[in-house]
Order: structure tokens, then C-alpha cells, then sequence
């Protein structure tokens, strides 16, 4: 509890820096892994009013006056421009959110201007020039460009929690920077907007800054980049190859340096939708992304915060290409955990979506490991690890697999059945047991019978080889007292 206070009041003084004229704040301690850069304003722009060939000079307001403006309704239409650009420079002035009785009326008049120019992109009333357009980027580059506080961990030197536990952190400027949001959404998105105009400013910059803003820990924050950055790679053809390759950056850090990121399950849901729209075959750039990101993001402990989201794009790969199937599957056992049973579950949930889609071939190549860790699972005293294992048998397309691999699998698996029935302490574990048993009996009678013949013998085998053992320390001990009788006699 007093490391979410300290959190707490560490997140909202991070939000509390007096701004100075123009929206330029004072100096701000950049945290190392959670900054992104605040773009530069100009101090005035040049814009040509809308078809009137005159040059206005727009001057931003000074600091601390934030005087309401007309609405577009209420001008005409060839100062609609004009109008907003000077709408655009009052929404330059940044605001102290974490007192919410500071500058309550500019903070009203900055939020009804934004709302304005939601509604100008949205309704489509005019096309907006390309000026308005640099412009309009430059605002929403200040407001949400910024430093995201630190996380507890980062400042107070504390052991990382585990952020199912935590409570989400609430950007405090969130009114107005939803608005902000949605205006570039709308941006994005119009069919007013040309990509070849639109690209000088969304440009590979503009998208890694937004990449970095992922690790926001305010999940209304990281859903609006989600829609966003996945209508850039949508419209901007010409990104896509470098968003990829940054969200490839981004994985290699969480896996191998940090494991702490608020978005891998934002950034997996992109992927997903990228991943499903693969043209066939496949490239093998996209196959080392597979082998070198998504498989090793099974690695670090928080998986479970994005699980669902990687267990479809893995999914979703197979699908494409079932030959993958076996890459997939030993990669699943190379990073199969040890001791968390959690992940463990997760893990055969996963392996059986990745079953559905393996085709015999690939099965054959992987089937040994896969069944021997299976076995393994079986005979695990976790009980939900050992029920969703033996679930495995309840799907009809991996019981072809096994019935047609018979013969390898019975002889791997046969002795974690019998160990089940003799000694496992769960009931419903026994039940299911059974009926797999039962499963394996009615494919090939013969087959069984020979596994349970070898069985035994391997039991008669271990117990004797037990009795050996024993008779040989219990000579040794004879001979040591024997040896230390002579001692005392002597």
C-alpha cells in the first residue's frame, strides 16, 4: 500500500511543471526509459488565407491568456482557415492538470476549441491546407509527446510487482488528451487526407514517438494509440516496413533487458491484424520476426498480461503457413516453464490452438519432445496443469494426430497414465486418466497390451534393480560394523 501512495504522488508531481509562454515547458528530468522527445513550436506561422491569395501572420497567444474564438459556423468560409490555425495556438498552451482548481477557465476554453476541431476534421466542411495540416501536427505533437512518470519500481529502487496486482495509472490530463487523440485519429482516418501531403509530418519520427508512448500506463491512453497506429500502417504503405521493425525493437528490449512494458498485448493486437493480411508465401522476413520476437516473448515472467494476444498471432502464423508448426511447437518447448504452473496452463492452451492447425508431417517432426514433456504434465501435482493436459484427448483433430502416431506416442506416454491411476491424489485427474486410458485401449488392443507388457517388465526391472541396491548398502553396513567391531576388539 505505501508503495502505491509513493507512486501515486511520484506520478502527479511529474505532471505538475509550471509552463512557460507558448507551451514550452520549464526543464523537465527525462526518465531513461520512459521519454519521449517534446516537439519544437514555432513562435508564429505564415498562412494563406483560404483562396483570397493574402498572407496573415497568426501570432500565438502569450502566456497564460486563452481567449475563447468564434466558431467555424460564425465566419466565413474563406477564413475558416485562418480561424483554424488561431484555434490550433490556443490549444498549444499546456496546463497544470494535477491541481484541478488551476486555470479552470482556460482549461474549459482549451477543451471546447479541441472538441471545435474534432468536429472541423470530422464533418468534413472544408479541406484543410497543407500549412493548417503541418500546423496541426505541431499541436498534437506538444500535448502528447511528453515524459511518462516513472514506474514505482524506477525511482524507489523497490522489487517489480506484479502489474496484475497494480492499480492502472490515470493520466490526469486525460479530458483533453482523449480530444487530442481523436483529432489525429480523425486526421488519419479522413478521406480529405492525402498520404503524400500527410506523410511529411507523420513521418518516421512522428511514429516512433508515438511507439514510445505505448508504455503508457493509462490503458484509455494505449487503446487510442492502438486504433491510431494501426490506421498509419493502414494508409502509410511507405512506414510499414519501419513499423514493424520498431515494434521489433521495442519486443527485443522487454524480452531481453527490461520485462516490463505497458503495451506488448496493444502492440500484439496490431501484429495480429498485420500478421492476418500476410501474402502467401511468406516472406522470410516474417519468419525470422516469428522466430527471433514472438517465440521468445513466451520467455518473460509478466506473459500472462498479453498472453491471449500472442497466443493468437503465433496462432495466426500456422494458419498462414502450416510448416511453422514444428518451429512453433519446439519453440513452445524450449521456454515451457519449471516451476510456474499459471504459465504452464497457459502454455497447453496454446499448444492445443497450435495443434488444430498442424497438419501429420509436421507433427511426425516434433512429436517425441512434445509427448515426453506432455508426460510430464500428466503426472504433475498441480491439478489444473494435469486436467489441461489430459484435455488434450477431448479435441477430435489432435486425436486423429495421436491415432495415426500410435505407436511412438503409447510407449511415451503410457507410464504417466499408469503412474495417474496408481498414485495421483486428485479424483477428477484419476477420471479423466481413465477415460484416456480407456481412448488408447479401444484404438489398438494389441498395442496397448504390448506397452502394459513392457511396463511391467520395466516395473519388475526397476523394483529388482530397487532390491540390489538395498542388499548392497545393507552389505556395506554389515561390513562397517563388522569393521568396527575389530576396531573396539583390538
Amino acid at each position: 500500500m505505501f508503495n502505491k501512495i509513493m507512486k501515486r504522488g511520484q506520478k502527479k508531481g511529474s505532471k505538475s511543471e509550471d509552463v512557460g509562454a507558448f507551451g514550452q515547458p520549464n526543464m523537465v528530468v527525462n526518465h531513461a526509459s520512459r521519454t519521449a522527445p517534446t516537439a519544437a513550436v514555432a513562435s508564429s506561422q505564415q498562412v494563406q488565407s483560404g483562396g483570397t491569395g493574402v498572407v496573415t501572420s497568426v501570432v500565438p497567444p502569450p502566456s497564460g491568456v486563452i481567449e475563447p474564438l468564434p466558431s467555424f459556423r460564425d465566419v466565413p468560409v474563406s477564413d475558416r482557415q485562418t480561424l483554424f490555425i488561431k484555434k490550433l495556438h490556443i490549444c498549444y498552451v499546456q496546463l497544470d492538470f494535477a491541481d484541478t482548481l488551476r486555470s479552470v477557465r482556460e482549461k474549459e476554453i482549451k477543451r471546447q476549441t479541441l472538441m471545435e476541431l474534432v468536429d472541423f476534421i470530422q464533418s468534413g466542411a472544408g479541406k484543410i491546407t497543407e500549412i493548417c495540416q503541418e500546423e496541426m501536427i505541431k499541436m498534437i505533437s506538444v500535448n502528447i509527446f511528453r515524459c511518462l512518470p516513472p514506474a514505482s519500481h524506477e525511482n524507489t529502487g523497490t522489487e517489480v510487482n506484479d502489474p496484475e496486482e497494480e492499480e492502472p495509472y490515470l493520466e490526469p490530463s486525460w479530458p483533453h488528451l482523449q480530444l487530442v487523440y481523436e483529432l489525429l485519429l480523425r486526421y488519419v482516418v479522413s478521406s480529405d487526407t492525402d498520404t503524400k501531403i500527410a506523410k511529411r509530418y507523420i513521418d518516421h519520427s512522428f511514429v516512433l514517438k508515438l511507439l514510445d508512448l505505448f508504455d503508457s500506463e493509462d490503458p484509455r491512453e494505449r487503446e487510442y494509440l492502438k486504433t491510431i497506429l494501426h490506421r498509419i500502417y493502414g494508409k502509410f504503405m511507405v512506414h510499414r516496413p519501419f513499423i514493424r521493425k520498431a515494434i521489433n525493437n521495442i519486443f527485443y528490449r522487454f524480452i531481453y533487458e527490461t520485462e516490463r512494458h505497458s503495451g506488448i498485448g496493444e502492440l500484439l493486437e496490431i501484429l495480429g491484424s498485420i500478421i492476418n493480411g500476410f501474402a502467401l508465401p511468406m516472406k522470410e522476413e516474417h519468419k525470422l520476426f516469428l522466430v527471433r520476437a514472438l517465440i521468445p516473448l513466451h520467455k518473460p515472467k509478466p506473459v500472462a498480461m498479453y498472453h491471449q494476444q500472442l497466443s493468437y498471432c503465433i496462432t495466426q502464423f500456422v494458419e498462414k503457413d502450416y510448416k511453422l508448426a514444428d518451429t512453433v511447437i519446439r519453440g513452445l518447448l524450449k521456454y515451457w516453464p519449471v516451476t510456474n504452473c499459471t504459465k504452464e496452463v497457459l502454455f497447453l492452451g496454446e499448444l492445443e490452438e497450435v495443434l488444430e492447425a498442424t497438419q501429420a508431417a509436421e507433427f511426425q517432426r516434433c512429436m517425441v519432445p512434445l509427448f515426453r514433456q506432455l508426460a510430464r504434465c500428466l503426472n504433475s501435482y498441480h491439478f489444473q496443469v494435469a486436467e489441461r493436459a489430459l484435455f488434450l484427448w477431448n479435441n477430435e483433430h489432435i486425436v486423429s494426430l495421436i491415432a495415426q502416431n500410435r505407436q511412438v506416442i503409447l510407449s511415451i506416454i503410457y507410464p504417466a497414465l499408469e503412474k495417474n491411476i496408481q498414485s495421483h491424489w486428485n479424483q477428477a485427474i484419476h477420471g479423466l486418466t481413465i477415460n484416456v486410458r480407456k481412448m488408447f485401449l479401444e484404438m489398438d488392443v494389441e498395442l496397448f497390451e504390448e506397452c502394459e507388457r513392457q511396463y511391467m517388465e520395466n516395473q519388475a526391472k526397476a523394483a529388482e534393480k530397487e532390491e540390489q541396491r538395498e542388499l548392497t548398502w545393507k552389505r556395506l553396513a554389515d561390513a562397517s560394523d563388522q569393521g568396527h567391531v575389530q576396531d573396539m576388539e583390538t
